[in-house]
């Protein structure tokens, strides 16, 4: 059980306190809500490129990870379609140091054309290095479009086009900057051997004075229901054939979240999956091949991967992956296969609580996502899942018009 206290600032900063007696490390996680769903579709890419630029100083602090360093901690940063996330850890006596930084980035983050610049060809190079000169890097700038035709899910975080970020301009970024990274768009939580006291301190007296920004009122399109099966094929410079499936499905706040998930846990995750005995093991059709969801706050997808052996064609592995989807649709699974993906499920939870960063991280998702007393609850809502609930989740998603396949072919020439 992982007690925690709440608070919220008068402009709107919403704090969550976590005390672990056993530990001399405290953990601060900071998660903004705004990821790349909350930008506009000119101007993409925004939210990763902030990750970058958070960490180049602010007006008084110009280098953000030496004073970081100095007082023996340490920070990571991460950006998905939904939020993006900073998190450090650092000696408990030196806790103040977390507070200042953080404070002081949310208030007045360093702009300029030289620093614009730098991240600008960071980000550029990374999206060279890691989405087009990689092999198959390119796979989800051209999934998610396949798949999403309205909803801003349809570009990665990196963003449609290099040129997005080759082309924003520091006006572009401040406006950015001022319209989401604000007290009353953020969720701060503090890990370690606190008392909520002492935390409420800390917090008015450096993120108190910290004016609120406005509402972040989203009105994003609804994807529409998918009514016909969509298929991509690619050629490309790689070893081996792949295909890659995939189906719309629920929201992570939605009650069939976790039975999804654990359909995907049954059909692909690891040497004892459904899709990897039968066709890696047995029919020796595939290398390689896994399932797994995207776990969005809108509406995201379910996901089979798989690289082809060479003798295999691309329309005997697209069947045979087919034909085990509805099978399973169709059929009642095995109590004792449910009973041992909910098991290692659990033992997931359990491990993942473990670290001190982690449970700072999922307090603050959990507060996001609108009920953070389900970090508590979580592992009983995967165990009462029922063979009947898999089968009738499972028979909504794979709906043949409802999937977007992605043939990514060798090229021969």
């Amino acid at each position: 059980m992982i007690q925690f206290d709440k608070f919220t600032l008068s402009n709107g900063l919403r704090v969550i306190v976590h005390r672990d007696p056993t530990t001399p490390l405290v953990a601060m996680n900071i998660l903004y809500d705004v990821g790349a769903r909350d930008e506009h579709p000119d101007k993409t890419g925004f939210a990763h490129l902030f990750e970058h630029l958070m960490f180049g100083g602010s007006v008084n602090i110009p280098k953000y990870d030496e004073p970081l360093q100095r007082a023996g901690g340490e920070n990571n940063a991460f950006t998905n379609s939904d939020f993006t996330n900073y998190y450090l850890t650092l000696p408990k006596e030196n806790i103040e140091t977390a507070f200042w930084l953080e404070s002081y980035r949310m208030l007045s983050l360093a702009f300029s054309e030289k620093s614009l610049q730098v991240q600008r060809q960071v980000v550029t190079e990374e999206f060279n290095q890691n989405y087009l000169n990689q092999p198959y890097g390119d796979v989800w700038l051209l999934l998610k479009p396949l798949a999403y035709k309205v909803h801003p899910y349809q570009w990665n975080t990196i963003g449609k086009t290099i040129d997005h970020i080759a082309e924003a301009t520091l006006e572009d970024v401040k406006s950015f900057f001022s319209r989401f990274y604000c007290p009353n768009n953020a969720i701060l939580s503090v890990a370690g051997n606190i008392e909520t006291e002492e935390i409420k301190n800390l917090t008015e007296k450096w993120f108190g004075p910290i004016p609120s920004g406005p509402m972040n009122e989203r009105n994003l399109p609804e994807e529409p229901i998918q009514k016909d099966e969509r298929v991509l094929t690619v050629k490309r410079k790689v070893h081996s054939n792949a295909i890659y499936k995939a189906w719309h499905s629920c929201s992570r706040k939605d009650s069939q979240y976790i039975i999804t998930d654990l359909i995907s846990d049954l059909l692909g995750s690891g040497q004892s999956s459904i899709l990897y005995k039968e066709l890696v093991k047995k029919k020796k059709l595939f290398s390689s091949i896994d399932a797994y969801i995207t776990g969005d706050i809108d509406a995201g997808l379910f996901i089979i991967s798989g690289k082809l052996m060479p003798e295999t064609t691309i329309e005997v592995a697209n069947q045979a992956i087919e034909e085990i989807v509805e099978r399973f649709s169709s059929n009642k699974i095995k109590p004792n296969d449910l009973t041992k993906v909910k098991n290692r499920v659990e033992s997931s939870l359990e491990f993942s609580k473990i670290s001190l960063t982690n449970r700072a991280l999922d307090l603050a998702i959990y507060e996001h996502l609108g009920d953070i007393d389900m970090i508590n609850k979580i592992a009983s809502l995967y165990s009462a899942v029922s063979h009947i609930d898999v089968q009738q989740t499972a028979s909504q998603i794979f709906r043949k018009e409802n999937c977007s396949t992605l043939f990514y072919l060798k090229d021969t020439l």
